[in-house]
This record gives C-alpha cells, sequence and structure tokens, in this order.
C-alpha cells in the first residue's frame, strides 16, 4: 500500500512556540493508526525531509505509553528501509502479516533519539540542533516503535510516535548521538559485566551534554566514561535503566576528541534459571549507551556506534578486549 509522503514543512505544522528568540514549530511523526497483532512487534513508519530547506530538529514531545511501546527510536536516513508507509523493523521479532520486512535505513543510518519506561520530553541546549533536510545527509527520518503490548490499543489504531519541534533558523552547533553497545550473554544465576569501548578517530572537537542508558529487566546499573592514555577515566554519566530511560544532562563539562576512548558497562543480575542472550525481545537483554553532543558546523560525527561482541569473549581489559587500565570496576557497576 501506498500512501503520499509527509513533508515536514511549516504548512504541515501543528504547532507554534518563540524558545529565547529561536521561532519553532512542531510536526508529528506518528504512527499512522497501525493494529499489530502481537506483542514484540516493531513497525517502522517514514516521513521525507523537504529538501529544498534545512530545518534543524531543537526538541522532541513523545507520545506514548510503556504499557504499550517498550521503545522506541527515531533515526535519519539518506534512504529508508522501504517506501511503504509501515513496514516490519525487527530482525528476530514478532511480524506484522502483510508487511514488508526491511531494515529501518536502507543507508546513512543514524540514531537522533530514542525513548523508553514514559521518559518526558527532550529539549537541547540553545543553538543546538539536528540538521535535516536540503544540507544534512538526513533526507528521512523513520519513527520504529517496539510494541510491548497489544492490549491498550484503541480499535482505531496506535498513534504512538513523537512531536519535532523544529526551526528553519540556523543552528551554530549541531547535535549528534554516538550509541555505545555489545553482543553476549548473561549465564543464570550470575552478575555479569557487558562491556564496550571505542577510540575517537574524528579531529573535531565533541560536547556530550546529554547520556542514556536502556536494558530490559536484568540491567542494574549502566556506566559511561572517557578514557585517557587506556588508563585515566572520566564518568560520561550513570543510571539505572530500570528508571524512566530518558537523556539525562551530564553533569560535568568536557569534551572528547581524537585519540580518546569511550567505553560503557552494563551490569546484569540474572536470577533465571537459563542463559539470557542479548536480543530483541523481552525475553532477551540489551545492553546500550547513548551520547548525545554537540559539535561546531554542520556535520555530527561518522562513526556513530561503538559495539562489541560482549560477555564471555569481549572485556575493557581483556587480551582481546579494550586493553583498559585501571578499570574502576566498583564505580562503574553501583549508583
Amino acid at each position: 500500500m501506498w500512501l503520499a509522503w509527509r513533508l515536514l514543512t511549516a504548512g504541515l505544522a501543528t504547532g507554534f512556540a518563540i524558545k529565547q528568540d529561536l521561532v519553532t514549530e512542531e510536526f508529528p511523526l506518528l504512527m499512522p493508526k497501525v493494529k499489530p497483532d502481537l506483542a514484540e512487534t516493531y513497525i517502522c513508519t517514514p516521513i521525507r525531509m523537504d529538501t529544498d530547506l534545512t530545518y534543524s530538529i531543537v526538541g522532541f514531545r513523545p507520545n506514548a505509553t510503556k504499557m504499550t511501546a517498550h521503545h522506541m527510536l527515531v533515526y535519519g536516513c539518506e534512504e529508508p528501509g522501504s517506501m511503504q508507509s509501515t513496514w516490519n523493523c525487527g530482525e528476530m521479532a514478532a511480524k506484522v502479516p502483510g508487511l514488508e520486512s526491511h531494515q529501518p535505513c536502507a543507508s546513512g543510518s543514524q540514531i537522533i533519539y530514542a525513548w523508553a519506561m514514559d521518559a518526558p520530553k527532550l529539549e537541547l541546549p540553545d543553538g543546538v540542533g539536528f540538521r535535516v533536510g536540503a544540507d544534512s545527509t538526513i533526507k528521512y527520518l523513520v519513527l520504529q516503535v517496539h510494541y510491548a503490548s497489544v492490549d491498550y490499543i484503541a480499535e482505531d489504531g496506535d498513534d504512538s510516535g513523537v512531536f519535532l519541534e523544529y526551526t528553519e533558523q540556523e543552528q551554530p552547533k549541531t547535535a549528534g548521538v554516538l550509541l555505545l553497545g555489545t553482543g553476549g550473554n548473561a549465564p543464570a544465576h550470575s552478575t555479569t559485566y557487558f562491556e564496550t569501548s571505542c577510540e575517537i578517530e574524528d579531529s573535531r572537537t565533541f560536547h556530550p551534554f546529554a547520556f542514556r542508558t536502556h536494558t530490559h529487566s536484568l540491567g542494574k546499573v549502566v556506566s559511561g566514561w572517557k578514557v585517557q592514555n587506556q588508563e585515566d577515566w572520566e564518568l560520561i554519566g550513570k543510571k539505572s535503566p530500570q528508571l524512566p530511560q530518558m537523556f539525562y544532562p551530564v553533569e560535568e563539562k568536557m569534551t572528547l576528541t581524537q585519540g580518546d576512548t569511550v567505553a560503557a558497562r552494563c551490569t546484569m543480575v540474572n536470577n533465571r534459571d537459563r542463559i539470557t542472550y542479548i536480543g530483541t525481545t523481552n525475553e532477551d537483554e540489551m545492553c546500550n549507551f547513548y551520547i548525545m553532543y554537540w559539535v561546531h558546523g554542520k556535520k555530527p560525527m561518522q562513526k556513530n556506534t561503538c559495539f562489541t561482541r560482549g560477555p564471555p569473549t569481549w572485556s575493557w581489559g581483556g587480551w582481546f578486549g579494550g586493553g583498559l587500565k585501571n578499570i574502576p570496576d566498583q564505580e562503574a557497576s553501583t549508583l
């Protein structure tokens, strides 16, 4: 089924505000009244940017509840995974019959927003925005919703999603998100560290201003770090992933640049009688740490993900792992 594209233009905006001399409007990026039959379904829906103009997204207002949506992601894409109005977009998840299955993005994938656990609205700092449209590699936005339950969806369908606050005014700082994550598994009746680290390759200076944690039910603490010289550790942020999974402010000002290492750990406590693997459903686990940052200029970090195999074969200090030293074991796993 083909539907007309929804263009991100002032004419389609649903709200209007002035924020410290910044004129902003709202656009609804919502599911088009979908009716998934099964829990654990992942559904994607796209919008195409107006490529005659450049816009900056400066805020996100969620329209969802944790009873229905386990989590939502907004992807920026050069090309969407499909030209359909909706499609299945969870690799190993439940499928909606009659919908094709594709990735969220066919090319140029980057996450610009994530939501779970009834997290509130997010507003970016003054002068900071996610660039989309003409002077950006983001030509489409794709909303992905992971449905935790279908029991609370109205008869006319679900419209979970997010209202995008945007402006046509040029912003001097470009926002981006760096996603850290792992594979791996947690043995039955164990406490397991899921760890990842990567070196920053971009020579520009990046300013982290918010972080977000994400696991499923086994996660107790997720922490993210800046590491210099393989041994000097500085905390970016840490939280219990069982709290609202919003973007929290980075408390201490810091910068990231070429040669610095970013590292994250998820501490999982598995009281189950079975091994729990990283996967897409609530019966599986996930280990993610998101760093939202700004940089002067018009382009975000090109390498925007940092993933490792995870336990038992990869660790911060392992011989075939991160090679990091002076690891703050207690601080990385306690609140």
